[in-house]
């Protein structure tokens, strides 16, 4: 640079500067801001601040008027530019440093020091003829450039540009293209009286943190307004879209049942009438979080009044009674009897006593082992999870017979000690059980018949084990009203003939219930949006490309991420398939590259495993077919099933993203059970495999959030729909291919059954269906002429 210096050639160079280097960088404003805060110290000869190691970069944007954030941005840019000024000035003796001055005494150094501060945190001054004009209040202005007037709607610099795919890079194109810093934001869609932090935008734009409250989330919705962006816009950006939001104001629900609302409730719900939020409140809770239909209703208020008795592991029990002197209050019989124990005031669920306790684990025994004992016979044998449910509803009619008749319950108030298997070859204490059901559902149903058909095969001749043990008749206590002195006497005088006598009973009871039997629970009733489309699996299959959109970003939620692409396998396999619930939830893993287990171990273990096939390029999923619970159907005919999965719609990419990144996530450490579908492991978790319930919870869970159309929120695959378990893809498979062909026996090889099964069971095939499958056939004729 010429030592004789044209100040308006170097003016000009540096404006040039700016508008190259500077303005590329930083919003229109600013860019002014830097260009003006450069022309002016070189017209004044001041040096720009400096520290040990460089320039002040603080000093410089508080004398520009520009957020420390966008200096930094832009520093490399700018540098430069006062690295041309330093030079030029440098033959001026006259120029005024800003440097720290030199002096020989501490404290006169010191204060220079601070008045030199000063003097570079000032507005800079004007220079020419109209700085005599200049009054001496106007140099004691606060430091910086004056805030810019807040536009409404602001102009933005350019109209074109490449869509971002982040919430931050998002945010940050915005603000430059209408040259807003965050300070300046943060003043603009703030009102007064609120008291959101200005740091909060500084952290959005830095990718710290990201909104997640109702207030964040209304912010942004007039940071959209402000920039004329879609409603949406920003939200639909954010790295964990399905992430329920915070702050929503329910004063009377208390933590769990807000968490679980919190999800199905919009952003704007604080900010709408109070009759609204009540309507809002009252179609979650019915709709999504309880199900609307009968049985649900019947069943959520049947699982308040908890009656039954438990039989742990099936082995000799330890009873949870309360103490004594609470148990005196509550006595069925005359005074110095055993006293009567009401299981619905001890938790409702309480052990059954070890006497029942020992009786059962022999029942358990002779069902299930694989050879019977010596001397007894037996038909059939129980599976595991037929033995479950028969312990189940054994219990329950136990703790029917014991609960308090003047409790909620209703029962019939047997003292527990009482209790015995005798009991049940007492006609009269069936006929008592299946009319206190009646009395509490208000009908009969099949879960009567099936009742009555436990009790017809234990005490069947020759294979009953009621039948076959005598020894029970001795147990048995007289009962009032229900078991006299007298029929006790003649059942052990006659075991085979009391057996006889309820046989005959029992069977004409299952004709009379059978009669007049009603279906309590329609499982189409939750499914019906989906079966009345014209395409039930291609309407089915929305959840999961809803559970893809809102799928997080899992560089920053990994777990959350898991989860959803455990979700979407629950589903795509569970359509692909027609598994029911335990040979889905039960199936193993095997990682590619690794040695796959024999049809024979899988066999011994029940059990099938997904596995990588080298003959088949493809994800294959074998089950023997003992693993199914009708094994003995036709279909199998002692053969396994095999299935290659289809990689259709990213199958094999998520599976293989399951198998080897998100499954270790959900795990986090614990004892992998080899079973492809794992719990999110928690500290409070026992156990990573899943069991019937908390599988169901898991499908259930995930139709409530993805599957129910919500008209608050939009968010939702299906309109109509209701929340419902893995059973019911059956149902969406069998209905489809019925819709499809008219055939039971194709719709019966999706689901592994025969075709009466699913003319009974599954498949939804009306009228209607049935005519416009021939009117299809039959108007090809038509069409050809």
């Amino acid at each position: 640079m010429p030592k004789t210096l044209n100040p308006k050639v170097m003016v000009r160079k540096l404006s040039d500067f700016c508008q190259v280097r500077v303005a590329p960088v930083l919003p229109p404003h600013d860019a002014e801001r830097v260009r003006t805060y450069l022309v002016h110290l070189f017209n004044t000869r001041i040096r720009p601040p400096t520290l040990s190691r460089g320039y002040d970069w603080q000093a410089i944007a508080l004398q520009c008027g520009i957020p420390i954030e966008q200096i930094g941005v832009a520093r490399k840019a700018i540098e430069p530019g006062l690295d041309a000024i330093v030079r030029a000035l440098r033959d001026f003796p006259q120029a005024r440093k800003t440097a720290v001055l030199q002096t020989d005494h501490p404290t006169k150094g010191k204060r220079a020091a601070r008045a030199l501060l000063q003097v570079s945190k000032a507005k800079p001054i004007p220079t020419g003829p109209k700085r005599a004009h200049v009054s001496r209040t106007a140099q004691r202005r606060k430091p910086g450039m004056k805030p810019r007037d807040i536009e409404e709607f602001p102009a933005p610099a350019f109209t074109e540009w490449v869509e971002p795919e982040t919430f931050q890079e998002a945010l940050e194109l915005h603000m430059r293209r209408h040259g807003d810093s965050y300070w300046h934001l943060h003043r603009a869609i703030v009102k007064d009286d609120e008291t959101f932090d200005h740091s909060t935008i500084r952290h959005w734009l830095s990718g710290s943190k990201v909104p997640r409250s109702v207030a964040s989330f209304e912010l942004l919705g007039r940071i959209e307004r402000r920039y004329r962006l879609p409603e949406g816009y920003f939200k639909g950006k954010l790295p964990h879209r399905a992430r329920s939001a915070s702050g929503h104001i329910l004063d009377d629900v208390g933590p769990a049942e807000r968490r679980r609302l919190a999800w199905h409730l919009p952003d704007d719900f604080n900010a709408r009438p109070a009759s609204e939020q009540e309507e809002i409140l009252e179609w979650v809770r019915r709709v999504i979080i309880a199900g609307s239909t009968d049985y649900r209703r019947f069943q959520r208020a049947a699982m308040k009044q908890r009656y039954a008795i438990r039989f742990p592991g099936v082995s000799y029990g330890r009873t949870d009674l309360a103490d004594a002197e609470d148990a005196d209050d509550f006595q069925a019989w005359e005074p110095g009897q055993v006293p009567f124990t009401d299981p619905d005031l001890f938790s409702g669920v309480i052990d059954a006593p070890p006497v029942l306790a020992v009786e059962m684990a022999e029942l358990v025994r002779f069902k299930t082992a694989t050879l019977t004992a010596f001397g007894l016979q037996r038909h059939g044998v129980w599976g595991e999870e037929t033995t479950s449910q028969k312990i189940e509803h054994l219990g329950l009619m136990f703790g029917a017979l014991a609960a308090h008749p003047k409790g909620p319950v209703r029962g019939y108030g047997i003292p527990y000690q009482h209790l015995t298997f005798g009991m049940l070859v007492f006609p009269s204490v069936w006929d008592w059980y299946v009319q206190w059901r009646e009395r509490r559902r208000g009908f009969y149903t099949s879960w009567e018949v099936d009742m009555l058909r436990i009790s017809l095969a234990l005490t069947r001749r020759d294979t009953g084990w009621l039948r076959q043990h005598p020894n029970l008749g001795a147990r048995v206590r007289p009962v009032p009203g229900l078991i006299s002195r007298n029929d006790i006497d003649r059942a052990q005088r006659d075991w085979d003939d009391a057996c006889d006598v309820y046989f005959k009973h029992a069977t004409s009871r299952v004709k009379e219930i059978q009669r007049v039997a009603r279906v309590h629970r329609d499982p189409f009733e939750p499914i019906l949006a989906v079966l009345e489309a014209d395409s039930p699996v291609g309407e089915y299959r929305k959840i999961t490309e809803e559970i893809l959109r809102l799928m997080p970003d899992e560089r920053l939620y990994r777990r959350a991420a898991a989860e959803s692409v455990r979700s979407f396998l629950m589903l795509r396999l569970g359509l692909h398939l027609g598994l029911r619930q335990k040979n889905l939830r039960q199936l193993m893993v095997c990682r590619r590259g690794h040695l796959p287990r024999s049809e024979r171990q899988l066999a011994d273990m029940k059990r099938g495993e997904i596995r990588w096939s080298e003959r088949d390029h493809g994800w294959e999923v074998l089950i023997p077919s003992i693993a199914f619970k009708n094994a003995s159907s036709s279909f199998f005919g002692s053969k396994p099933f095999r299935l290659v999965l289809p990689d259709l719609g990213d199958l094999y990419k998520h599976i293989d993203a399951y198998v080897d990144r998100h499954r270790s996530a959900l795990l986090s450490g614990a004892d992998d059970p080899g079973t492809f579908f794992v719990k999110t492991v928690k500290a409070t978790s026992s156990d990573a495999a899943y069991n019937q319930t908390t599988f169901y919870e898991a499908w259930r869970l995930t139709i409530q959030r993805y599957g129910v159309f919500n008209p608050y929120t939009g968010r939702g695959a299906i309109p109509g729909l209701l929340p419902h378990g893995p059973h019911n893809v059956r149902d969406v498979l069998a209905t489809h291919i019925l819709k499809r062909t008219g055939s039971y026996e194709q719709a019966s090889y999706a689901i592994q059954d025969t075709p009466d099964m699913v003319a009974k069971h599954y498949g939804r095939f009306l009228p209607q269906d049935k005519a416009a499958l021939a009117a299809r056939i039959l108007n090809q004729v038509w069409q050809a002429a």
